[in-house]
């Protein structure tokens, strides 16, 4: 037991010192197993590290992250965020808050199709933070609803970050897909919903409201909308009918996105030679990740500490309530200083465990980790949607944080929920399997 808590102290200190040094995070997970190795597990670590990184680095399901990225690289070089606004923009504008729901419905939209709530931000942003602002809409709640509605690219698939979770925990990426369709769908309700309430309670400061739009004026600007919607309904309606696999279901939309950048007159040979490179070093990035992070699952493993962990999290009578709010703390705590992914790989050798100790169904946890780390990428210092608003908007991070305060609230809530009901996360997975 006491070689057990020395190996965990020295991991701990040891990754903090890693990354507080600005150590790649790859290399600090990889550094950690081989200390681990050497110090506190009697084995060679030589062809046990070799033998994992190749393992971790063949997975299949991994084939469906660089087709994904690429396929959000194209289309946010295709003009895709001036067409969401216009296409949204009549059918939002009758609403109470008026023009703000198309930060919200269109980082929606765009997290069906990027997978990245960095991208979903940026894409969304670069148009309605102009258009917003000169209507007059309060700069804050633009930059809080653009900040929480961009977290949505990690949630509503095909997501990046549940293809990861998919490989780790070794669950099935189109019933995690499947999962998030109705969580999602719930925060797109929530975040409008209080955009709604508070354009009620603070009318002095809600912008220029555009006149009402009539039904042909919204099915004319449903034009723009209807090629992206069809690709959505493509990915995602092949996974769930069976028809195609996730990595299958992303050749079909690199399909369709070529088809859009082609129709939209932005397909250049510099453009494609850009978003694939762009893909290239974002899928390096992250199956490097992945590769250094089993290493040092395999290593805490023989070391013996998830099963001390998990023996030690049920000898504290926790229900499953209980844990699942230990980890809500532990993962916020955490999304101070990572990003999301790194959170997911660094907890899974010694989380994975605990869950399946208390019963947890895996589906329903990979969702509620996603949610989670949701809130990651909207808490400073190192909230990645909030750096990618400060450098779109040149204000502090501090001052987006606070405006952003609401809709992490927000987030919160859908966990409450999704633990009270949770066939909000588990009725499409289900049902999918029983067809």
């Amino acid at each position: 037991m006491e070689t057990v808590t020395l190996a965990s102290l020295v991991l701990i200190v040891l990754l903090l010192v890693l990354l507080g040094s600005g150590v790649w995070i790859a290399l600090s997970l990889l550094t950690a197993g081989i200390a681990v190795f050497a110090f506190f597990v009697p084995l060679d670590p030589g062809s046990i590290v070799s033998a994992t990184i190749w393992d971790a680095s063949w997975n299949w399901a991994l084939t469906a992250l660089p087709l994904f990225v690429w396929m959000g690289e194209i289309l946010m070089r295709s003009g895709l965020s001036s067409s969401l606004f216009r296409g949204l923009s009549p059918w939002v504008a009758g609403l109470p808050g008026g023009l703000m729901h198309v930060n919200v419905v269109g980082c929606g939209v765009m997290a069906a199709v990027s997978g990245s709530s960095a991208v979903t931000c940026a894409t969304v942003g670069r148009m309605s933070i102009p258009e917003l602002t000169a209507r007059n809409y309060d700069a804050r709640m633009i930059v809080g609803s653009l900040a929480g509605a961009g977290t949505f690219g990690l949630l509503i698939p095909p997501s990046i970050i549940m293809i990861v979770y998919g490989v780790v925990a070794q669950q099935s990426v189109a019933r995690l897909f499947i999962a998030g369709i109705v969580p999602g769908l719930m925060l797109i309700v929530l975040f409008s919903g209080y955009i709604a309430l508070w354009s009620r309670l603070n009318p002095d400061r809600r912008g220029d409201l555009p006149p009402r739009a009539g039904w042909g004026d919204r099915l004319r600007a449903s034009r723009d909308l209807l090629p992206v919607v069809g690709l959505i309904v493509a990915i995602i309606g092949s996974i769930y009918a069976g028809l195609a696999t996730p990595t299958e279901a992303a050749s079909i939309g690199i399909l369709g996105a070529f088809l859009l950048a082609i129709l939209n007159g932005t397909m250049t040979w510099a453009m494609f030679r850009e978003s694939l490179m762009s893909a290239t070093r974002i899928s390096c990035m992250i199956a490097f990740i992945i590769a250094c992070a089993a290493v040092l699952s395999v290593a805490v493993g023989f070391a013996d500490i998830p099963r001390v962990a998990a023996a030690w999290v049920a000898g504290m009578g926790l229900s499953a309530t209980g844990l699942i709010l230990v980890l809500t703390v532990f993962f916020l705590i955490l999304g101070c200083f990572l990003e999301g992914i790194s959170i997911l790989v660094l907890s899974s050798s010694v989380v994975l465990p605990m869950i399946q100790a208390a019963g947890i169904d895996p589906i329903w946890f990979g969702i509620y980790a996603v949610i989670v780390i949701e809130c990651a990428q909207i808490t400073p210092p190192v909230g990645f949607n909030l750096i990618v608003l400060k450098s779109m908007t040149g204000r502090g991070v501090g001052e987006i944080a606070l405006a952003t305060f609401p809709f992490l609230c927000l987030l919160l809530f859908s966990i409450v929920l999704i633990v009270a009901f949770p066939q909000i996360v588990t009725f499409l997975p289900d049902l999918m399997l029983n067809r």
